[in-house]
């Protein structure tokens, strides 16, 4: 059988230990397959050009690979192989790059444990990153029971991402990627210029529901759609720290909220980044313990890593005059990130927005198909009894996190903080013309247009088809805040698409019609 016949099993294959894999691994022109390729070094080949014997047969791998350099030099010597391909004496040569080895013997490393799989795109560098994500899901499918033939062939590894822009900063251990569709909403009119809105998602109906809901926003009185307002832009870091007791703790916080002592404490915190501009220090005490919630602007990043970054040297500023307080931890929970907290709702975190439109009791008919009175009933029983009987923190809507995560996933953001970007209350009234009143306010959308996921090609994409990619020379910050502004507007519009479908009981009908459709 000629090798251009076992080309189709090149990249996976059958094999009769561990998971039943095949792995045609390449040495210098030789190949070997199975436990030899994963336990034998250097393609399975003795110094006499015979195959070793099999481990518990009198051969251990370990004794395999104890036959040292000179085993290696000698491998080749039966073979008339061109001079270029001919090992050579390593103690005269420079030592090898894991980058020149091949496949095989890459394998090999992973396998006897010489080389860990999560050092891969290290030790090959970055131009091989490909290389090593494809290595890595040839080891596990050589290691583990796991990773099936269905795995392999239906996690895709190939085509759809530049794992460059992944490697140190998106993803560890990467074997593929998830592909999700990724549908456009639009043109959503938004302070008198348009937008078509990505979003990636799996809910059938989604996209479509808003799309209905930028119709309706389009023919708001005033002829701009919605309007739209940033009530306050800053990240949130909430460290705790601890002193020997209550009056300690308690003179900690008098101290940092003297004017004077605030002004040295902003000139340690904003040395630290160009954009990084420290706003307040919220200080809360629990017996000894000293919550500290610094807030700063953070350009147009979504400004986690800046913050953190300020707020560690600050808290070293603050143990230099306090010699007796403990860093507790970076993070003590007052921030708050990614949990439901009481504190975002009423303080702010991030951009907080404010959107709100007039729509004709014409256009709720013909667009909508519902009346005006009966949102507002709606909205007054749902959104805001039923969330108050329910305890909710920041959720008096019907459904933003659907379009928050949606945007989320489309532009490369952190999806982990649609838990408090999607604090969010719907209000709905009826006007003295008997039109509908419509507003949105979120009080902590946590986005940015740099930094994070926003460098991958397709995340990229999608924030230039908004026009607001990278930072904002002239303005920064202004990028993020009219990203803030549009994920608001979409929540808007989905939350007036739903509200109405429930208020018609259409809402099933509409879901079976667009998320179940036959096959």
């Amino acid at each position: 059988m000629s090798v251009r016949e076992f080309t189709p099993l090149f990249s996976w294959g059958f094999s009769l230990r561990r998971s039943k894999w095949l792995l045609p691994l390449f040495n210098n022109n030789i190949w070997s397959f199975g436990n030899e390729a994963v336990n034998t070094p250097y393609g399975g080949w003795t110094t006499t050009g015979q195959r070793p014997q099999r481990r518990g047969k009198g051969v251990s791998h370990a004794q395999q690979h104890s036959n040292g350099p000179d085993v290696a030099l000698d491998l080749f010597s039966h073979l008339d192989l061109p001079e270029h391909n001919k090992p050579v004496d390593s103690s005269k040569q420079k030592p090898v790059e894991l980058m020149d080895l091949s496949d095989g013997q890459i394998i090999d490393m992973l396998a006897t444990g010489k080389l860990s799989h999560y050092e891969l795109e290290k030790k090959l560098g970055s131009t091989n990153s490909d290389r090593a994500v494809k290595l890595r899901r040839m080891h596990f499918a050589s290691n583990t029971n796991m990773m099936t033939q269905e795995v392999v062939e239906l996690l895709p590894h190939e085509h759809g991402i530049d794992y460059k822009q992944v490697t140190g900063v998106c993803c560890e251990n990467v074997v593929g990627y998830v592909p999700i569709p990724v549908g456009v909403a639009g043109p959503l009119l938004l302070d008198g210029n348009q937008y078509m809105v990505p979003m990636a998602t799996v809910e059938g109906a989604l996209v479509g529901s808003t799309n209905r809901g930028f119709k309706a926003l389009r023919g708001a009185l005033g002829g701009e759609g919605v309007s739209s307002v940033i009530l306050s832009d800053g990240m949130t870091r909430g460290p705790v720290v601890q002193l020997p007791n209550a009056k300690r703790a308690s003179a900690l916080k008098k101290w940092v909220e003297d004017e004077k002592n605030f002004e040295r404490i902003t000139k340690e915190f904003d040395s630290t980044s160009r954009f990084a501009r420290l706003q307040e220090i919220k200080v809360g005490v629990a017996g000894r313990k000293v919550f500290l919630r610094f807030k700063c602007k953070t350009g147009d990043a979504m400004g986690m890593n800046m913050i953190s970054k300020a707020t560690d040297k600050a808290l070293k500023f603050l143990v230099a005059e306090f010699h007796d307080m403990q860093i507790v931890s970076l993070s003590g929970n007052y921030c708050t990130d990614k949990k439901p907290s009481s504190v975002n709702w009423i303080e702010g975190r991030g951009k907080s927005v404010v959107c709100d439109a007039v729509i004709p009791a014409s256009v709720v008919k013909s667009v909508l198909k519902t009346e005006v009175e009966k949102l507002v009933n709606l909205n007054v029983n749902k959104n805001l009894i039923g969330s108050a009987m329910s305890g909710s923190i920041g959720g008096f809507n019907a459904h933003a996190s659907n379009m928050v995560t949606a945007v989320f996933l489309a532009t490369g953001q952190d999806c982990a903080q649609n838990v408090e970007s999607s604090n969010c209350m719907t209000l709905m009234e009826k006007t003295a013309d008997g039109d509908l009143y419509m507003s949105i306010t979120m009080p902590s959308i946590e986005v940015g247009t740099i930094g994070g996921g926003t460098h991958l090609n397709a995340q990229k994409a999608c924030l230039k088809l908004l026009g607001v990619h990278g930072s904002q020379e002239n303005n920064p910050g202004a990028n993020a805040q009219q990203l803030a502004r549009i994920v608001a507007s979409t929540v808007m519009a989905g939350e007036l698409s739903l509200m109405s479908a429930l208020a018609e009981d259409v809402l099933v009908k509409s879901h079976l019609d667009l998320n179940r459709a036959k096959k």
